[in-house]
């Protein structure tokens, strides 16, 4: 008897998750629409959508009037209830704090963005500024603070094997502390980290309809290197913590200083730091700068494209790097697209011919020829989107596709 509820309980927990899941990945949806994608009957989607309702996570949408041309009564369309709960979500890299307030529809209410650097978690430590950020953000928005049910961080570096703790970051001082934990602690809401190499990955699934089920290599190249990967639409690594160190893959033995410590990364010859130092003539042995201007990059750019040869060279150099870096991942992993992202998607042209020749030189590229590189001019927005959905569809699957029949959605734990 108890294996038959446990069962039956399992079962409804399922299929719950499967409309969730449907609703999340297609938007609004009729009832019809949903049994076809979840292959569910039509008599379980009503069951479970009348139970969803009833529960404040999803509301049915007025029926478009008929224009004359349609017969019949028109589909009634299902969607979220927006305030049914709130997510909060922290993009952190070496130059930027980025805190975005979403609800539970997936539109974007409220953000806050500062600028760091070098010093910003010397002054104050990891903790303290998410928990200020956090507090700017519910005093701007104090009915959805209640219904705030996650915490999600987007990092650069390697998480452990756990996806709990940050333990190497190029971002100054911010790894080997548990501000993760302690800021769960603090808020009482649960917090996640992810590495940001594996949401551009998930974020350009979400963005571009075509990629969805594609192999996509989607590289960053601005302040750092770095990269996440699909294979016919599943994003690869052994966790959150997997994906790829691309960046810190070794280009040139004993090359240049990476702001990793370790020489000869392709981080060092094709980042922001990397580019500035080679356009300059600055010894290779040099310390990375610490953070380069985003306005100083672009003056770089504009410089190579006037014909300043310093310049091209430096951007010549950046794309050898990723182009061998590439062509090493093409023995492995054959994608059909790969995606430039980040500041260093406007400098793709400077580094194109060199990105192909590398290819080119490998077997693969030799024998399929190269895939289609192409740039994405915003990395911002593939990280937000992979991190909203992947965040939104974790409440679904762990909270809300568990609640039992009359239980409403309340304040998060």
């Amino acid at each position: 008897m108890t294996r038959t509820v446990s069962d039956s309980d399992s079962v409804r927990r399922q299929n719950r998750g499967l409309v969730l899941g449907a609703l999340r990945v297609n938007g609004t949806q009729s009832r019809t629409a949903l049994a076809s994608l979840t292959g569910l009957s039509h008599a379980s989607i009503t069951a479970i959508t009348q139970d969803l309702m009833a529960q404040g996570l999803m509301r049915e949408l007025p029926a478009e009037k008929p224009d004359g041309r349609s017969r019949g009564r028109p589909a009634v369309l299902v969607d979220f209830v927006r305030t049914a709960a709130y997510a909060a979500l922290f993009e952190i890299d070496v130059n930027r704090l980025r805190l975005s307030l979403v609800d539970y529809g997936g539109v974007l209410v409220d953000r806050v963005e500062s600028d760091i650097g070098p010093t910003t978690f010397a002054a104050t430590s990891p903790t303290q500024l998410l928990t200020e950020r956090l507090a700017v953000l519910a005093s701007r928005n104090p009915a959805s603070a209640p219904r705030l049910r996650r915490i999600a961080i987007s990092v650069q570096g390697i998480l452990d094997r756990e996806g709990c703790r940050l333990k190497w970051s190029p971002i100054a001082r911010l790894a080997d502390t548990p501000f993760a934990a302690e800021l769960a602690e603090e808020t009482g809401i649960p917090v996640t980290l992810h590495k940001r190499g594996r949401l551009l990955a998930e974020g350009v699934r979400w963005l571009d309809p075509d990629l969805h089920e594609a192999s996509v290599a989607t590289v960053f190249v601005g302040s750092t290197v770095g990269m996440g990967v699909t294979f016919k639409g599943q994003i690869l690594g052994r966790d959150d913590g997997g994906a790829t160190e691309f960046g810190h893959m070794n280009h040139a033995p004993n090359g240049a200083l990476c702001r990793c410590g370790m020489r000869g990364c392709i981080e060092a010859y094709a980042a922001d730091y990397g580019v500035l130092r080679t356009a300059y003539s600055v010894p290779e042995s040099a310390a990375p700068a610490p953070a380069v201007p985003a306005e100083q990059y672009r003056a770089l750019m504009q410089r190579a494209e006037a014909g300043d040869r310093a310049a091209a060279h430096a951007f010549n150099l950046a794309g050898r790097a990723i182009g061998y870096g590439l062509s090493r991942m093409l023995a492995i992993y054959d994608p059909s697209h790969i995606l430039i992202v980040g500041p260093g998607a406007q400098a793709l042209e400077l580094m194109r011919s060199e990105i192909n020749q590398a290819l080119g030189n490998s077997l693969v590229g030799k024998i399929n020829g190269n895939p289609s590189i192409v740039a994405h001019r915003d990395e911002r927005e593939p990280v937000f989107r992979g991190l909203m959905m992947k965040t939104l569809d974790n409440i679904d699957q762990s909270e809300f596709a568990r609640l039992a029949s009359g239980e409403r959605a309340g304040k998060a734990a």
